[in-house]
């Protein structure tokens, strides 16, 4: 299990350090399963495979289960999955947008779209 972690890591760019981090689960405790010491239980399996976005199956094999099942519903998901993953600003975004009530949500989407249009110059400085 522990060189299938070792090549997301190495595949996504990310350090040990930081899916400690994002995942809530101690260094320690990475640094265990790398010397033999302890096994993973699901628990932590699962949110490295979410953060990773692959199945435990993967996670642990290196392959996906037969039927060719996959993490994402389609393609367009985990490219929009993906996009969030890479971008650090994306991912803010998405955080702060998570929990927020449905008028929140739409006004944050309304001030996006208002600085998209700014960006692009169809709007002035003024809002018209």
């Amino acid at each position: 299990m522990y060189s299938i972690f070792e090549q997301l890591l190495q595949k996504y760019g990310v350090s040990t350090y930081r899916v400690s981090k994002e995942t809530g689960i101690a260094q320690s405790v990475f640094s265990s399963w790398k010397n033999g010491i302890s096994t993973p239980k699901q628990d932590k399996l699962k949110k490295i495979a979410d953060y990773f976005g692959v199945s435990v199956e993967y996670l642990m094999t290196g392959e996906e289960k037969e039927g060719g099942e996959t993490y994402y519903l389609n393609d367009e998901t985990a490219k929009v999955a993906q996009e969030i993953f890479e971008n650090k600003e994306l991912r803010a975004l998405f955080d702060v947008q998570k929990d927020m009530e449905p008028d929140d949500l739409r006004a944050l989407h309304n001030m996006a779209l208002a600085l998209k249009r700014k960006e692009r110059g169809n709007i002035d400085d003024t809002g018209c």
